[in-house]
């Protein structure tokens, strides 16, 4: 092969292989240019999903066509804003947010409902269920919803709350006493009583009654009294008395437990005795000697005479005014004050007496009635007076009202 041949071969080889080139480079060019148009045909869009923030460049026609494209399924309570048919357009702001599924019970119904509510105040309110003032809410109101959520609505009913006699309407909702009572803020000591039992349920209306217990001590000191005492004196005459002694009241400490319920005292228990101070007998003397004054025999009115007759000489003498009486006379018993039953010794010779003047058991000789025992007293015998005994009627009627003289013997 010469020269030229193999220089025209060299020349057809370059031609082709620049022909190559040229189309190589003409379809990498195309195949660019196509990339760019493809990509630059894109819409930006910006995405809230679920809280997150993504942005991303699509040739999709629809939001739902976004999110089918990022494997995204829906649900009719889900939020999606703008709706999913809505066109995709350059530079939009699509957000979404999938609802939670949460159980509501209220009372005894249970429900189960699909929420985008971001706290349970606003799940609540977008299920229309309102919830009272003295209501309990479990979780919170303002806690966030979160999926498979429990909510629990307990419903506050009314109440009667006696705390220590006290009396108050409270709100609760159905508790134990124990639980209701911890609610309010009370607490009770050991002694305390509450009624309703404690481990029992609260229900409308109830009357939860709290018994405030205090046991004190109560000390107190009362006056022993003194014992009388009588002994009978055979020295001294019948109704005559003599206090040898005289009594004097002692002192007793009592020691008591008391309880008191709201503050009032429901009993009393002695528990312990002490005598602080002895008390002292009182002795008194009781006379038991009766004295008879002795009588000249024959009748009442012939005795008076011969007694007057012979009047004794010697003792103080002095006048009184004198009066009568029988042992049957108005408010008599027949007894005298030293114990004579003159009914039995119609005969016996009695006067009576103001003591101050004339003690009992003196004998005494009275003008125009003879030899007597001052033995009896009067309520209208004063001072110098004296009634004298007759053993009827008709002798004291004798007898009237006159100034006599008495004679003291003894």
């Amino acid at each position: 092969m010469n020269f030229k041949t193999m220089k025209s071969l060299f020349s057809k080889s370059l031609s082709r292989r620049k022909w190559i080139v040229t189309i190589g480079t003409l379809v990498t060019s195309a195949a660019v240019f196509g990339i760019l148009f493809y990509e630059g045909s894109k819409n930006t869009v910006a995405l809230t999903l679920d809280g997150e923030q993504k942005e991303i460049r699509t040739h999709a026609n629809t939001i739902q066509d976004i999110l089918k494209e990022l494997e995204i399924s829906t649900r009719s309570e889900d939020y999606l804003y703008p709706s999913g048919n809505t066109k995709v357009s350059n530079n939009m702001n699509i957000v979404w947010e999938p609802a939670k599924q949460v159980e509501v019970v209220v009372g005894d119904q249970t429900k189960k409902v699909w929420t985008t509510a971001d706290t349970v105040k606003e799940l609540l309110s977008e299920n229309e269920i309102k919830v009272g003032e003295h209501d309990k809410v479990k979780p919170g109101l303002s806690e966030k919803v979160t999926g498979n959520m429990n909510v629990k609505i307990d419903t506050a009913f009314s109440l009667k709350l006696v705390n220590g006699g006290k009396e108050q309407k409270v709100w609760s909702t159905s508790t134990t006493v124990a639980d209701f009572l911890k609610q309010q803020g009370i607490t009770l000591k050991d002694s305390d009583r509450v009624e309703p039992s404690l481990d029992k349920v609260v229900k409308a209306n109830d009357v939860v009654n709290v018994v405030r217990v205090e046991k004190v001590t109560d000390v107190v000191e009362e006056t022993k009294d003194f014992t009388v005492i009588s002994k009978k004196d055979s020295d001294l005459s019948k109704g005559k008395e003599k206090v040898v002694q005289e009594g004097k009241n002692g002192l007793i400490e009592k020691k008591f437990e008391v309880v008191k319920e709201n503050g009032k005292e429901v009993s009393r228990k002695l528990v312990s005795e002490k005598v602080v101070k002895e008390s002292q007998d009182k002795i008194i003397n009781v006379g038991t000697k009766v004295l008879v004054a002795q009588v000249s025999r024959g009748s009442s009115s012939s005795n008076s005479s011969a007694s007057a007759s012979a009047a004794p000489s010697g003792g103080r003498e002095f006048y009184v005014s004198s009066t009568a009486y029988t042992a049957s006379c108005n408010g008599c018993s027949g007894y005298t004050a030293t114990g004579i039953n003159l009914k039995s010794n119609p005969n016996v010779k009695v006067i009576a007496v103001d003591p101050s003047v004339i003690p009992l058991g003196t004998k005494v000789y009275v003008e125009g009635y003879g030899y007597a025992v001052a033995a009896d007293t009067g309520g209208a015998i004063k001072g110098n007076k004296i009634d004298v005994f007759f053993p009827s009627k008709s002798d004291a009627y004798r007898w009237g009202r006159k100034t006599i003289k008495v004679k003291i013997l003894n």
